[in-house]
């Protein structure tokens, strides 16, 4: 697929079958005791135990099946939070591509470790100083490498497009889909699977409190750029949307909503409990708003991805205590 044209499900389709020897198929969890707790019936698409630890394998793999032979031996940077990082790094190393990752310093230990375990090179940045993307310009100018974004970029997109199109072959009947909104890659994605597999489903996406530049973008109908947030879901520390998962978003999306950090890490605790699963402020994010908007949801069909668990078991407990 060519980066420069839109994307539709189709390519969704494509990308299903062009990463199916590389991807896991995730499982979707149901815990009667959550059931009973909250009033619905939630279904959990476990993206938390995807390769790298999250969602963004697909996309990555996607991505850079897509390279031509010239981009192949320059090879690929990208800047990440973490877990595009760790997703690039590992995709780069199965197809031998080498990978520059531009990294947060205040990025998770586990995110930083195992993206260096894989990359070529790591090279850290001051979030809320630097501009990363000047910084990847140009390490492009530099060394002729070819910039994947984690979420505005067409083969990224889609590759994310088929985690709900996972979700909605095998859970059938959903009412809604919470999903994560960061740059907007799954968001984007998912609502694209949504509208061609369930056109009665509503696909929300969920983003922390003070980092709503996506909610507020999609009142206003055009992209809003706020200062780096400070949230513990450091995969939503971004300041605005992408235009191309933009585009996609405010014409397939239903609605923008807002989680506080207290509801993120209740549900981290939720999900620990019940489900036994240790889940990212940013892979809860979704969770917490499903369980804060239950009441519009009572006895409905849920369906909730968990996007990633890459966290430091020390913050977990920091967090979740």
């Amino acid at each position: 697929m060519n980066d420069f044209l839109s994307v539709n499900f189709e390519d969704i389709i494509k990308s299903a079958e062009r990463i199916d020897r590389y991807i896991y198929k995730t499982p979707i969890l149901i815990s009667h005791e959550i059931n009973e707790k909250f009033g619905a019936n939630f279904f959990f698409k476990c993206e938390n135990l995807q390769r790298t630890g999250s969602f963004k394998f697909r996309g990555a793999i996607n991505a850079l099946t897509q390279l031509n032979n010239t981009q192949r031996n320059n090879g690929v940077a990208t800047f990440s939070s973490g877990n595009h990082a760790k997703a690039i790094a590992l995709s780069s190393r199965i197809l031998n591509i080498k990978s520059i990752i531009l990294m947060p310093m205040d990025a998770p230990l586990a995110k930083l470790e195992c993206t260096r375990k894989y990359s070529n090179k790591v090279i850290l940045y001051d979030r809320y100083i630097d501009n990363r993307e000047e910084l990847l310009e140009k390490l492009v100018k530099k060394y002729r490498v070819t910039p994947i974004s984690s979420y505005d970029n067409y083969n990224v997109i889609s590759g994310a497009g088929t985690v709900c199109k996972e979700f909605l072959e095998e859970a059938r009947n959903l009412d809604a889909i919470f999903v994560g909104l960061g740059g907007g890659g799954l968001l984007a994605g998912s609502s694209l699977s949504g509208r061609s597999l369930a056109k009665n489903c509503k696909i929300y996406g969920v983003e922390p409190l003070l980092a709503n530049d996506g909610q507020q973008s999609f009142k206003l109908g055009k992209l809003v750029k706020i200062e780096t947030p400070k949230t513990i879901a450091d995969g939503a520390q971004t300041q605005c949307l992408g235009e191309k998962a933009f585009d996609i978003i405010r014409k397939y999306t239903d609605d923008i909503v807002i989680v506080t950090d207290e509801q993120i890490t209740e549900c981290m605790k939720i999900a620990a409990d019940y489900l036994k699963l240790i889940i990212e402020p940013t892979g809860c994010l979704g969770f917490a708003a499903a369980i804060n908007n239950r009441e519009t949801f009572s006895n409905k069909n849920i369906g909730i991805v968990l996007t990633g668990s890459n966290i430091d078991m020390k913050n977990f407990y920091n967090l979740t205590n």
